[in-house]
């Protein structure tokens, strides 16, 4: 390594540096690891993560490591102002992604001579993990929304009205969580327009929005999910076309509908129509029974929906509904946001 690197001296502190960069990239993965099996729940990216840092730790010479020297090392113990502002976890996990990145051009440098395996090892590892930090975020935006649909308690679905926006922006200033955008006639163009204007109004004000039926409209003005009734697409065709990172809701008008849907792997759940309603004339109602099934059948998020409004929600809540969707009672209110804070003040 003298050679190579000239003095001995020289040749010892690029060793240290080795030494440092290698725990410094492998230390990075486990954080980054951690969360992805911890609080994303997917064994693809820990499976990639794991790997990475068991090539890292092959490479990880006794060599390296007896060269350690704490004393000396100048870098110990500092710390920078911006490590106290990571409060949320995808700050932390961002962070750990830039560490483990920058440890690793430090490696392709630095071995580059002495150990051209782990030079080669740490670029293949750097240019993965650039990709795979696309697919973290996108995997924490799904975590996101589904900690935001497990928050939410009132779901408010639209219908034609003169004056969409204003009445849907009430509802959210009154603190609705998730709005679901539902046009059955019009054309594309309008569909296309209001669903544009909804999405920016829910982005606003950091609510969920959800497209009804249409994943390409949904994908078009990057909703956060869709829903769907029982005769629309098959819940694998769907998640293949919308991706694990959006949210997919699915009706269901009996308990063997919600089992199905649950072990399909969707997002939330419909739960009616609990009364007889003007949006779906042609359903038979389930009633209050269905809800009561519902609440002992099923941990995931889901929505009693048919005919609710205040005069029959505490009949609904008793029942075992905790989270409920509506139309009529907000879409056609007089004052939408007072309509909007009086259930929200019902459901707490």
């Amino acid at each position: 390594m003298k050679s190579m690197l000239g003095s001995p001296i020289a040749a010892l502190r690029v060793v240290q540096l080795i030494d440092a960069n290698l725990d410094r990239a492998r230390e990075g993965l486990r954080v980054v690891e951690d969360w992805c099996r911890f609080g994303l729940d997917r064994q693809d990216l820990v499976i990639t993560l794991k790997d990475w840092r068991q090539q890292l730790g092959r490479h990880h010479l006794d060599s390296y490591k007896q060269a350690r020297c704490t004393l000396t090392d100048q870098g110990l113990g500092l710390k920078h102002p911006a490590q106290q502002d990571r409060k949320a976890p995808s700050q932390i996990v961002s962070a750990n992604c830039a560490r483990v990145q920058e440890a690793l051009r430090v490696l392709e440098e630095f071995a580059r001579l002495p150990d051209p395996e782990l030079a080669s090892t740490a670029a293949a590892i750097r240019y993965g993990l650039y990709d795979l930090e696309v697919t973290l975020l996108k995997a924490s935006d799904g975590a996101n929304r589904r900690q935001q649909l497990h928050d939410c308690h009132l779901y408010l679905i639209t219908s034609p009205t003169t004056d969409l926006a204003g009445t849907v922006n009430a509802g959210l200033e009154a603190g609705i969580g998730m709005v679901q955008y539902r046009r059955k006639d019009g054309s594309d163009l309008e569909r296309l327009t209001e669903a544009k204007e909804l999405a920016a109004l829910c982005r606003k004000h950091g609510a969920l929005f959800i497209v009804n039926d249409r994943i390409d409209l949904a994908m078009a003005v990057d909703a956060d999910g869709v829903h769907l009734g029982q005769d629309d697409l098959p819940t694998d065709v769907a998640r293949s076309l919308i991706g694990h990172d959006r949210l997919l809701g699915r009706s269901t008008h009996c308990l063997d509908q919600l089992q199905k849907a649950e072990q399909e792997g969707c997002d939330y759940l419909g739960v009616g129509p609990i009364n007889a309603t003007a949006t779906k004339p042609d359903r038979e109602p389930v009633g209050i029974t269905y809800v009561k099934e519902a609440s002992k059948a099923t941990q995931l998020p889901w929505f009693a929906i048919g005919g609710i409004d205040v005069s029959n929600l505490d009949a609904v809540r008793e029942a075992g509904a905790q989270r409920v969707a509506v139309v009529r009672a907000i879409m056609s209110a007089a004052d939408p946001r007072a309509a909007s804070r009086e259930l929200l003040e019902i459901l707490k």
